[in-house]
Protein backbone atom coordinates (compact mmCIF):
# COMPACT_ATOMS: atom_id res chain seq x y z
CA UNK A 1 0.00 0.00 0.00
CA UNK A 2 2.81 2.37 0.87
CA UNK A 3 4.60 1.45 -2.35
CA UNK A 4 1.53 2.31 -4.47
CA UNK A 5 1.22 5.76 -2.87
CA UNK A 6 4.93 6.45 -3.45
CA UNK A 7 4.65 5.51 -7.12
CA UNK A 8 1.66 7.83 -7.65
CA UNK A 9 3.55 10.73 -6.00
CA UNK A 10 6.56 10.20 -8.23
CA UNK A 11 4.37 10.16 -11.38
CA UNK A 12 2.64 13.40 -10.33
CA UNK A 13 6.00 15.09 -9.67
CA UNK A 14 7.33 13.94 -13.04
CA UNK A 15 4.27 15.42 -14.79
CA UNK A 16 4.81 18.80 -13.11
CA UNK A 17 8.53 19.05 -13.96
CA UNK A 18 8.09 20.25 -17.65
CA UNK A 19 5.72 23.00 -16.54
CA UNK A 20 8.17 24.18 -13.89
CA UNK A 21 11.04 24.05 -16.40
CA UNK A 22 9.17 26.17 -19.01
CA UNK A 23 8.18 28.70 -16.34
CA UNK A 24 11.77 28.86 -15.10
CA UNK A 25 13.07 29.34 -18.63
CA UNK A 26 10.49 32.04 -19.27
CA UNK A 27 11.47 33.86 -16.11
CA UNK A 28 15.20 33.57 -16.87
CA UNK A 29 15.06 34.43 -20.66
CA UNK A 30 16.31 37.90 -21.71
CA UNK A 31 13.60 40.43 -22.63
CA UNK A 32 12.89 41.32 -26.26
CA UNK A 33 15.40 44.00 -27.37
CA UNK A 34 13.88 47.46 -27.85
CA UNK A 35 14.06 49.11 -31.29
CA UNK A 36 12.80 52.37 -32.69
CA UNK A 37 10.51 52.05 -35.69
CA UNK A 38 8.92 54.51 -38.09
CA UNK A 39 6.96 54.36 -41.30
CA UNK A 40 8.75 55.59 -44.45
CA UNK A 41 8.36 59.28 -45.27
CA UNK A 42 6.02 59.51 -48.26
CA UNK A 43 6.92 62.50 -50.39
CA UNK A 44 6.74 63.77 -53.94
CA UNK A 45 10.37 63.79 -55.11
CA UNK A 46 12.21 64.68 -58.28
CA UNK A 47 13.65 61.61 -59.95
CA UNK A 48 17.23 62.04 -61.17
CA UNK A 49 19.37 59.93 -63.50
CA UNK A 50 23.16 60.15 -63.36
CA UNK A 51 25.66 59.94 -66.22
CA UNK A 52 29.43 60.29 -66.56
CA UNK A 53 30.98 62.58 -69.14
CA UNK A 54 33.59 65.20 -69.94
CA UNK A 55 33.65 68.97 -70.20
CA UNK A 56 34.35 70.48 -73.60
CA UNK A 57 35.14 74.03 -74.65
CA UNK A 58 32.30 75.96 -76.23
CA UNK A 59 34.77 77.13 -78.91
CA UNK A 60 38.35 76.05 -79.62
CA UNK A 61 40.79 77.49 -82.17
CA UNK A 62 44.27 76.51 -83.31
CA UNK A 63 46.14 79.76 -83.88
CA UNK A 64 48.22 79.69 -87.08
CA UNK A 65 49.76 82.49 -89.13
CA UNK A 66 48.45 83.35 -92.60
CA UNK A 67 51.85 84.54 -93.82
CA UNK A 68 55.33 83.09 -93.47
CA UNK A 69 58.27 84.78 -91.81
CA UNK A 70 60.38 85.08 -88.69
CA UNK A 71 58.57 85.54 -85.36
CA UNK A 72 59.52 88.98 -84.11
CA UNK A 73 57.61 89.25 -80.82
CA UNK A 74 55.29 87.22 -78.56
CA UNK A 75 52.77 89.44 -76.74
CA UNK A 76 51.31 87.11 -74.12
CA UNK A 77 52.25 84.82 -71.26
CA UNK A 78 51.41 81.14 -71.33
CA UNK A 79 47.93 80.52 -69.98
CA UNK A 80 46.74 84.13 -70.22
CA UNK A 81 43.08 85.06 -70.61
CA UNK A 82 42.62 87.12 -73.78
CA UNK A 83 39.85 88.98 -75.53
CA UNK A 84 38.97 88.73 -79.20
CA UNK A 85 41.37 90.91 -81.21
CA UNK A 86 44.23 90.91 -78.69
CA UNK A 87 47.67 90.85 -80.32
CA UNK A 88 49.45 87.51 -79.81
CA UNK A 89 52.40 87.34 -82.25
CA UNK A 90 54.17 89.76 -84.54
CA UNK A 91 55.95 88.41 -87.62
CA UNK A 92 58.84 90.38 -89.15
CA UNK A 93 57.02 93.11 -91.07
CA UNK A 94 59.87 94.54 -93.16
CA UNK A 95 59.45 92.36 -96.26
CA UNK A 96 55.72 92.98 -96.28
CA UNK A 97 56.16 96.74 -95.81
CA UNK A 98 58.44 96.80 -98.87
CA UNK A 99 55.86 94.81 -100.80
CA UNK A 100 53.21 97.41 -99.94
CA UNK A 101 55.50 100.24 -101.09
CA UNK A 102 56.20 98.47 -104.39
CA UNK A 103 52.48 97.85 -104.92
CA UNK A 104 51.70 101.52 -104.30
CA UNK A 105 54.36 102.55 -106.83
CA UNK A 106 52.83 100.23 -109.38
CA UNK A 107 49.41 101.75 -108.74
CA UNK A 108 50.86 105.23 -109.37
CA UNK A 109 52.56 104.10 -112.60
CA UNK A 110 49.42 102.49 -114.00
CA UNK A 111 47.38 105.53 -113.01
CA UNK A 112 49.72 107.74 -115.02
CA UNK A 113 49.39 105.37 -117.97
CA UNK A 114 45.61 105.59 -117.74
CA UNK A 115 45.76 109.41 -117.75
CA UNK A 116 48.05 109.41 -120.78
CA UNK A 117 45.85 107.08 -122.77
CA UNK A 118 42.77 109.02 -121.78
CA UNK A 119 44.30 112.23 -123.17
CA UNK A 120 45.22 110.50 -126.42
CA UNK A 121 41.69 109.24 -126.88
CA UNK A 122 40.26 112.72 -126.28
CA UNK A 123 42.67 114.26 -128.86
CA UNK A 124 41.80 111.59 -131.40
CA UNK A 125 38.09 112.18 -130.97
CA UNK A 126 38.65 115.92 -131.63
CA UNK A 127 40.58 115.19 -134.85
CA UNK A 128 37.90 112.94 -136.29
CA UNK A 129 35.77 115.94 -137.24
CA UNK A 130 38.23 117.13 -139.96
CA UNK A 131 39.21 113.54 -140.81
CA UNK A 132 42.82 114.13 -139.74
CA UNK A 133 42.93 110.69 -138.02
CA UNK A 134 41.44 107.44 -139.14
CA UNK A 135 38.83 105.43 -137.28
CA UNK A 136 41.38 102.65 -136.87
CA UNK A 137 43.72 104.93 -134.94
CA UNK A 138 40.87 105.95 -132.64
CA UNK A 139 40.01 102.31 -131.96
CA UNK A 140 43.67 101.57 -131.19
CA UNK A 141 43.92 104.43 -128.72
CA UNK A 142 40.68 103.35 -127.00
CA UNK A 143 42.05 99.82 -126.71
CA UNK A 144 45.24 101.20 -125.19
CA UNK A 145 43.12 103.12 -122.66
CA UNK A 146 41.14 100.04 -121.72
CA UNK A 147 44.34 98.06 -121.28
CA UNK A 148 45.79 100.76 -119.06
CA UNK A 149 42.62 100.80 -116.95
CA UNK A 150 42.82 97.01 -116.52
CA UNK A 151 46.49 97.25 -115.50
CA UNK A 152 45.60 99.94 -112.98
CA UNK A 153 42.84 97.81 -111.48
CA UNK A 154 45.23 94.83 -111.19
CA UNK A 155 47.78 97.07 -109.48
CA UNK A 156 45.17 98.25 -106.98
CA UNK A 157 44.24 94.62 -106.24
CA UNK A 158 47.91 93.76 -105.71
CA UNK A 159 48.18 96.70 -103.32
CA UNK A 160 45.23 95.44 -101.27
CA UNK A 161 46.80 91.97 -101.16
CA UNK A 162 50.11 93.42 -100.00
CA UNK A 163 48.36 95.50 -97.32
CA UNK A 164 46.42 92.43 -96.18
CA UNK A 165 49.62 90.38 -95.91
CA UNK A 166 51.15 93.20 -93.87
CA UNK A 167 48.10 93.17 -91.57
CA UNK A 168 48.43 89.40 -91.18
CA UNK A 169 51.93 89.79 -89.76
CA UNK A 170 50.08 90.70 -86.55
CA UNK A 171 48.47 87.46 -85.34
CA UNK A 172 45.47 88.33 -83.17
CA UNK A 173 43.13 86.27 -80.98
CA UNK A 174 40.07 85.20 -83.01
CA UNK A 175 37.98 84.71 -79.85
CA UNK A 176 37.98 85.39 -76.12
CA UNK A 177 39.27 82.61 -73.90
CA UNK A 178 42.30 81.04 -72.28
CA UNK A 179 45.55 80.57 -74.18
CA UNK A 180 47.71 77.48 -74.11
CA UNK A 181 51.49 77.82 -74.08
CA UNK A 182 53.30 79.30 -77.09
CA UNK A 183 54.63 76.69 -79.46
CA UNK A 184 57.31 78.93 -81.05
CA UNK A 185 59.69 81.51 -79.64
CA UNK A 186 60.85 84.78 -81.21
CA UNK A 187 63.43 84.25 -83.94
CA UNK A 188 61.90 81.09 -85.35
CA UNK A 189 60.89 80.88 -88.99
CA UNK A 190 57.27 79.79 -89.34
CA UNK A 191 55.22 78.71 -92.32
CA UNK A 192 51.92 80.42 -93.06
CA UNK A 193 49.11 79.89 -95.51
CA UNK A 194 46.09 77.66 -95.88
CA UNK A 195 47.96 74.34 -95.56
CA UNK A 196 51.03 73.32 -93.61
CA UNK A 197 50.96 76.44 -91.44
CA UNK A 198 52.89 76.28 -88.18
CA UNK A 199 50.80 75.88 -85.02
CA UNK A 200 51.50 78.85 -82.74
CA UNK A 201 49.13 78.19 -79.80
CA UNK A 202 45.51 77.28 -79.04
CA UNK A 203 42.62 79.18 -77.46
CA UNK A 204 39.58 77.70 -75.71
CA UNK A 205 36.44 79.61 -74.75
CA UNK A 206 35.42 78.77 -71.18
CA UNK A 207 32.20 80.66 -70.50
CA UNK A 208 29.85 79.01 -71.16
CA UNK A 209 31.26 75.48 -71.10
CA UNK A 210 29.68 72.29 -72.41
CA UNK A 211 29.40 68.81 -70.93
CA UNK A 212 29.22 65.81 -73.28
CA UNK A 213 27.85 62.42 -72.18
CA UNK A 214 26.27 59.24 -73.58
CA UNK A 215 22.87 57.78 -72.68
CA UNK A 216 21.38 54.40 -73.50
CA UNK A 217 18.67 53.94 -76.09
CA UNK A 218 16.04 53.23 -73.44
CA UNK A 219 16.97 56.38 -71.52
CA UNK A 220 16.89 58.38 -74.75
CA UNK A 221 13.37 57.18 -75.57
CA UNK A 222 12.18 57.92 -72.05
CA UNK A 223 13.59 61.44 -72.05
CA UNK A 224 12.35 62.11 -75.59
CA UNK A 225 8.79 61.30 -74.53
CA UNK A 226 9.18 63.30 -71.33
CA UNK A 227 10.49 66.31 -73.26
CA UNK A 228 7.55 66.13 -75.67
CA UNK A 229 5.18 66.29 -72.70
CA UNK A 230 7.04 69.12 -70.99
CA UNK A 231 7.80 71.13 -74.09
CA UNK A 232 11.13 72.28 -72.58
CA UNK A 233 14.61 70.79 -72.23
CA UNK A 234 15.21 68.91 -68.93
CA UNK A 235 17.24 70.56 -66.21
CA UNK A 236 20.80 69.27 -65.83
CA UNK A 237 23.15 69.47 -62.86
CA UNK A 238 26.82 68.61 -62.76
CA UNK A 239 29.49 68.09 -60.12
CA UNK A 240 33.21 67.39 -60.26
CA UNK A 241 34.89 64.28 -58.88
CA UNK A 242 35.78 66.00 -55.59
CA UNK A 243 32.38 67.62 -55.06
CA UNK A 244 29.42 66.20 -53.12
CA UNK A 245 26.73 68.75 -53.99
CA UNK A 246 24.98 69.54 -57.26
CA UNK A 247 25.12 73.32 -57.30
CA UNK A 248 26.00 73.84 -60.98
CA UNK A 249 22.77 74.06 -62.98
CA UNK A 250 22.47 74.03 -66.77
CA UNK A 251 20.31 72.92 -69.67
CA UNK A 252 20.46 70.26 -72.37
CA UNK A 253 21.18 72.09 -75.64
CA UNK A 254 21.97 69.25 -78.07
CA UNK A 255 21.21 65.58 -78.72
CA UNK A 256 22.92 63.79 -81.60
CA UNK A 257 20.91 62.75 -84.66
CA UNK A 258 21.87 59.04 -84.63
CA UNK A 259 22.40 56.25 -82.13
CA UNK A 260 25.76 54.51 -82.08
CA UNK A 261 25.10 51.10 -83.63
CA UNK A 262 27.91 49.43 -81.67
CA UNK A 263 27.30 50.77 -78.19
CA UNK A 264 23.56 51.42 -78.45
CA UNK A 265 24.01 54.90 -76.98
CA UNK A 266 23.41 58.43 -78.17
CA UNK A 267 25.50 61.51 -77.42
CA UNK A 268 23.97 64.37 -75.48
CA UNK A 269 25.32 67.76 -74.47
CA UNK A 270 24.51 70.21 -71.69
CA UNK A 271 25.67 73.81 -71.37
CA UNK A 272 26.68 75.46 -68.07
CA UNK A 273 27.65 78.97 -67.09
CA UNK A 274 31.29 79.20 -66.03
CA UNK A 275 31.89 82.83 -65.00
CA UNK A 276 34.87 82.00 -62.77
CA UNK A 277 36.44 79.82 -65.51
CA UNK A 278 36.94 77.06 -62.94
CA UNK A 279 35.46 74.28 -65.07
CA UNK A 280 38.14 73.09 -67.49
CA UNK A 281 37.75 71.28 -70.83
CA UNK A 282 38.70 67.61 -70.57
CA UNK A 283 37.75 67.21 -66.90
CA UNK A 284 35.46 64.35 -65.86
CA UNK A 285 32.16 65.01 -64.14
CA UNK A 286 28.86 63.48 -63.09
CA UNK A 287 25.64 64.75 -64.63
CA UNK A 288 22.15 64.52 -63.15
CA UNK A 289 19.12 64.84 -65.39
CA UNK A 290 15.65 65.71 -64.15
CA UNK A 291 13.55 62.65 -65.01
CA UNK A 292 10.28 64.02 -63.62
CA UNK A 293 8.54 63.83 -60.26
CA UNK A 294 7.42 60.58 -58.63
CA UNK A 295 5.82 59.52 -55.34
CA UNK A 296 8.68 58.18 -53.27
CA UNK A 297 9.24 56.50 -49.89
CA UNK A 298 12.22 57.91 -47.98
CA UNK A 299 14.24 56.34 -45.16
CA UNK A 300 17.56 57.23 -43.54
CA UNK A 301 20.52 55.84 -45.43
CA UNK A 302 21.83 54.35 -42.17
CA UNK A 303 18.98 51.80 -41.93
CA UNK A 304 20.02 50.04 -45.14
CA UNK A 305 22.07 46.87 -44.66
CA UNK A 306 23.58 44.53 -47.23
CA UNK A 307 23.78 40.81 -47.70
CA UNK A 308 25.72 39.08 -50.44
CA UNK A 309 23.52 40.29 -53.28
CA UNK A 310 20.84 42.69 -52.04
CA UNK A 311 20.21 45.85 -50.14
CA UNK A 312 17.90 45.14 -47.19
CA UNK A 313 15.76 47.16 -44.82
CA UNK A 314 14.74 45.50 -41.52
CA UNK A 315 11.11 45.98 -40.56
CA UNK A 316 8.89 44.83 -37.67
CA UNK A 317 5.88 42.66 -38.52
CA UNK A 318 2.50 42.40 -36.86
CA UNK A 319 3.86 39.82 -34.38
CA UNK A 320 6.76 42.13 -33.42
CA UNK A 321 9.25 39.93 -35.24
CA UNK A 322 12.01 41.35 -37.42
CA UNK A 323 11.24 40.93 -41.13
CA UNK A 324 13.96 41.69 -43.74
CA UNK A 325 12.80 43.28 -47.00
CA UNK A 326 15.03 43.52 -50.10
CA UNK A 327 14.77 47.02 -51.60
CA UNK A 328 15.85 48.95 -54.67
CA UNK A 329 17.60 52.23 -53.90
CA UNK A 330 17.15 55.61 -55.54
CA UNK A 331 18.95 58.89 -55.03
CA UNK A 332 19.47 60.90 -51.85
CA UNK A 333 16.80 63.58 -51.36
CA UNK A 334 16.67 65.95 -48.38
CA UNK A 335 19.22 63.78 -46.58
CA UNK A 336 17.14 60.60 -46.99
CA UNK A 337 17.41 57.64 -49.35
CA UNK A 338 14.61 57.13 -51.82
CA UNK A 339 13.35 53.53 -51.96
CA UNK A 340 11.94 52.77 -55.40
CA UNK A 341 10.91 49.16 -54.75
CA UNK A 342 10.49 46.81 -51.80
CA UNK A 343 8.69 48.94 -49.17
CA UNK A 344 5.13 50.05 -48.57
CA UNK A 345 3.98 53.18 -46.81
CA UNK A 346 2.69 51.13 -43.84
CA UNK A 347 5.91 49.18 -43.14
CA UNK A 348 7.50 49.77 -39.74
CA UNK A 349 11.17 50.32 -40.50
CA UNK A 350 13.73 49.85 -37.75
CA UNK A 351 15.52 53.22 -37.62
CA UNK A 352 17.39 52.74 -34.33
CA UNK A 353 18.70 49.66 -32.56
CA UNK A 354 20.34 47.92 -35.49
CA UNK A 355 23.67 47.92 -33.68
CA UNK A 356 22.29 45.43 -31.14
CA UNK A 357 23.52 41.98 -32.25
CA UNK A 358 20.28 40.44 -30.97
CA UNK A 359 18.26 42.39 -33.58
CA UNK A 360 18.24 40.02 -36.52
CA UNK A 361 15.62 38.46 -38.81
CA UNK A 362 13.04 36.34 -36.97
CA UNK A 363 13.78 37.76 -33.51
CA UNK A 364 10.98 39.26 -31.45
CA UNK A 365 11.62 42.88 -30.52
CA UNK A 366 9.91 45.63 -28.55
CA UNK A 367 9.04 48.40 -31.05
CA UNK A 368 9.01 52.02 -29.96
CA UNK A 369 7.32 54.43 -32.41
CA UNK A 370 9.17 57.34 -33.93
CA UNK A 371 9.01 59.53 -37.05
CA UNK A 372 11.27 60.02 -40.07
CA UNK A 373 11.89 63.68 -40.96
CA UNK A 374 13.60 65.18 -43.95
CA UNK A 375 16.85 67.01 -43.30
CA UNK A 376 15.31 70.26 -44.56
CA UNK A 377 12.60 70.01 -41.91
CA UNK A 378 15.00 69.70 -39.01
Amino acid sequence: MIRRRSSRALLALAALLPAFSLEAMAQGAPPAPPVTVATPLAKRVTNWDEFTGRFEADEQVEVRARVSGFVDKVHFKDGDMVKAGDLLFTIDQRPYTLAVDAARAEVARTKAQVDLNQNEVERAEALTQNRTITARDIDQRRANLNGAIASHQAAEANLKTAELNLEWTQVRAPLAGRLSNRRVDPGNLIAGGQSGATLLTTIVALDPIKFVFDVSESDYLRYARLASLRGVAPEARVRLSDETTWTRIGKIDFVDNTLNARSGTIRGRAVFANPDRFLTPGAFGRLRLDAGEVDGLLVPDSVIVSDQANKIVLTVGADNKVVPKPVTLGQITDGLRVITKGLSASDKVIVNGLANPMVRPGVTVTPQPSEIKAAAAK
